[in-house]
């Protein structure tokens, strides 16, 4: 009786180096990156949009404001849903529900920011914007969505 032949175990292959990734800083600063050029872009829609609502369609400028804002915030959803956390597997109602709570707390930490800097310290109001919008990005609105809206 003849046995079945046994293979013998292939000599091991070396395995190309898995493809580089960035380390956990670089991915950091690269997501932070995407988050800014989605809020750049959200914010042009947001101000695009209100200028052509008062200046083509006739609307007051609150009007036009409030179209334009809701506009920039479905942009910055929409782009921080597919583009800068690339979340699209989650619910889409509940992480609009979170982008929502998130973005009414942006907007009063803008209003106190500009209060304290512009009212307060006596900065001119567009210097206290971009300063305060700065802070609020970076320290409220980046971390929450991206650990808590689109997590």
């Amino acid at each position: 009786m003849t046995r079945p032949a046994v293979k013998s175990p292939s000599p091991a292959v070396e395995r190309p180096p898995p493809a580089s990734r960035p380390s956990g800083r670089l991915r950091t600063i690269k997501l932070l990156g995407k988050h800014q050029l989605a809020s750049i872009v959200a914010t042009a829609v947001d101000y695009s949009m209100m200028i052509v609502m008062v200046s083509v369609v006739g609307l007051t400028a609150v009007e036009g404001t409030v179209i334009g804002a809701a506009c920039g915030a479905t942009a910055n959803f929409t782009m921080g849903r597919y583009f800068t956390f690339r979340a699209a597997h989650g619910r889409p109602e509940g992480q609009a529900l979170r982008y929502i709570l998130v973005s009414a707390a942006s907007l009063g930490w803008n209003a106190l920011g500009e209060h304290l800097l512009a009212v307060v310290l006596g900065l001119h109001y567009v210097i206290a914007r971009l300063i305060t919008g700065t802070l609020v990005s970076f320290l409220w609105n980046y971390p929450l969505q991206r650990y808590f809206v689109f997590k």
